[in-house]
């Protein structure tokens, strides 16, 4: 098969989908901002090419030359996600004049904005409250109005992640604290249904996707194995450590309070609402396309992340 780009790839998402390639045989492109960082993460997979950019449309253009296609993960720091559309437009740009002939963009739940529903399928309205997640909206458009356009696109929404090397997440703290039974913060309400994705099932999703001429030109959901309590999930990493829980739980008071000595504690705070009423995503519409999708329990998911699978 040919060479599939990361673009932004050498995050957890990146690194698990990076993983699924490796293990179906196939080479795949990691394209990034530090030589160094790929070369730590990457440098020892005979698979791997790696690519670095300066992320705008001439270097985009350059690091994809070759590439049959491209999975989108570019993250930016919270507190300046107005660069998520620029640095869409730039990167659609550069992989038309590539040849690049399909996208996909790993996205969120941001842009349906309040669910009007116990779970939310591809027909709910998009109508995003605060401004990253209109950023994101945005992204999603120039990526699903590009279409047709030189290159074939298409969307892949996920609920909040967790999983082997995941950085940024509502429970990073736990996995991190849990072990020596330290105490951890976590941004409530924390007793309300949720969801989260184990990342491997995610990458192993996202290349179906990927894969599959009959998803481009429109935007598909996956989500978790099921609905469960902040607080549910963290109980269970503790106890998979054999520690007893000990949280910290910040509420949107205090994290108002925080916004106003730090902008990207703003941020969480204008997006609390998917804390207070999370989107929980209906994939349906995936399941009957493709089959049946992977979802690891959130026991085994636990135990596999805490062993660093």
């Amino acid at each position: 098969m040919n060479t599939v780009a990361l673009i932004g790839g050498t995050g957890a998402v990146g690194r698990a989908i990076a993983s699924s390639l490796r293990h179906q045989g196939r080479t795949y492109r990691v394209i990034g901002r530090s030589a160094a960082s790929l070369e730590k993460l990457f440098g020892e997979d005979s698979g791997a090419e790696l690519t670095t950019w300066n992320a705008d449309a001439v270097s985009a253009a350059a690091a994809l030359q070759g590439a049959e296609s491209a999975i989108y993960l570019v993250g930016v720091p919270y507190d300046h996600f107005e660069l998520h559309p620029l640095l869409m437009r730039m990167t659609l740009e550069g992989a038309v004049a590539a040849g690049v002939k399909r996208m996909l963009l790993v996205g969120t739940v941001y842009p349906y904005g309040l669910p009007r529903a116990r779970t939310v399928d591809e027909s709910h309205p998009r109508e995003p409250r605060a401004f990253n997640a209109r950023m994101r909206k945005e992204q999603e458009d120039l990526l699903l109005a590009a279409h047709g356009h030189g290159i074939e696109t298409v969307l892949l929404r996920l609920p909040d992640l967790y999983g082997p090397g995941m950085e940024k997440s509502y429970l990073t703290a736990q996995f991190t604290n849990a072990p020596q039974g330290k105490r951890s913060m976590m941004i409530g309400p924390v007793e309300v249904r949720h969801e989260w994705a184990f990342v491997p099932d995610c990458a192993s999703v996202a290349v179906r996707v990927l894969d599959d001429p009959r998803t481009y030109g429109a935007f598909w959901n996956y989500g978790g194995p099921g609905e469960i309590t902040q607080r549910e999930f963290s109980d269970k990493i503790y106890a998979a450590c054999g520690q007893k829980p000990s949280y910290f739980v910040v509420n949107k008071s205090m994290l108002r309070l925080f916004g106003m000595f730090n902008a990207e504690m703003r941020r969480f705070a204008e997006m609390n609402y998917l804390m207070s009423d999370p989107v929980v995503l209906n994939d349906d519409r995936l399941k009957r396309l493709l089959g049946e999708l992977p979802k690891t329990s959130y026991d085994d998911g636990v135990r596999l992340t805490l062993a660093g699978v």
